[in-house]
């Protein structure tokens, strides 16, 4: 979460009530650190998966962040939408794509389509990291020496570093996956910004330092 003097920003929304039984923790979680879901302003999206966009409603279909706008890449948008997806999806995933347009359609009036490369957000970079999905997204928030936020573009505290180049069964093109992890990689060690990922060890943050030909996770103390 970004706080600036006018804008509460989440990146990514969860999972919400209805993906898995371990999921959707997200609106207690706000409630714990003393966050209204009322007064998030923006909600910049990496991606169009369960557990990072479904949480924008609740059990009774109902907006959680009824007053955020919400931020997509454009292809990643279109991507979900397009007529051509849900048969081109594996069957084991086509709930995806039906959860996905369900939110979607729940949001429409309030989103905001950007392309890799904008400043979604005053010092808030869009960075292209496609290859998880079409459209994904990374976002850099500038402050000090940087925060990436990564989405799924990296999400394995050990694979995902030492061995980047390995393409992953999560990945929908495993090979652009493999070659957006590397690039995001040799960005955050010569910035020596910091990297956020959702799925990597709590609390989730940290920096990357190089290592025997690969690259290490440092979570932060």
């Amino acid at each position: 979460m970004l706080r600036t003097a006018d804008r509460l920003v989440l990146f990514d929304a969860g999972a919400g009530p209805m993906f898995q039984d371990t999921a959707g923790r997200l609106p207690a979680s706000l409630a714990a650190a003393g966050v209204d879901p009322g007064t998030i302003t923006d909600i910049c999206f990496t991606h169009a998966h369960p557990d990072h966009l479904w949480g924008v409603l609740d059990d009774l279909d109902e907006p959680v962040f009824a007053n955020a706008r919400c931020w997509m890449n454009r292809v990643e948008w279109d991507f979900w939408r397009a007529p051509a997806t849900l048969a081109a999806m594996p069957e084991a995933r086509q709930s995806f794509v039906v959860g996905a347009r369900n939110r979607m359609e729940a949001i429409a009036d309030r989103v905001e389509l950007f392309d890799a490369g904008a400043e979604v957000l005053p010092g808030v970079e869009a960075v292209a990291s496609v290859g998880h999905t079409p459209g994904h997204t990374s976002f850099m928030i500038h402050r000090g020496e940087g925060v990436l936020v990564v989405g799924d573009a990296i999400s394995n505290a050990v694979i995902s570093f030492e061995r980047p180049d390995w393409h992953s069964g999560t990945d929908q093109d495993p090979g652009q996956g493999a070659a957006t992890r590397r690039r995001l990689l040799d960005r955050l060690t010569v910035d020596r910004g910091r990297i956020v990922g959702f799925h990597l060890p709590y609390p989730g943050i940290g920096v990357v330092e190089k290592r025997d030909g690969g690259y290490r996770f440092v979570p932060a103390a």
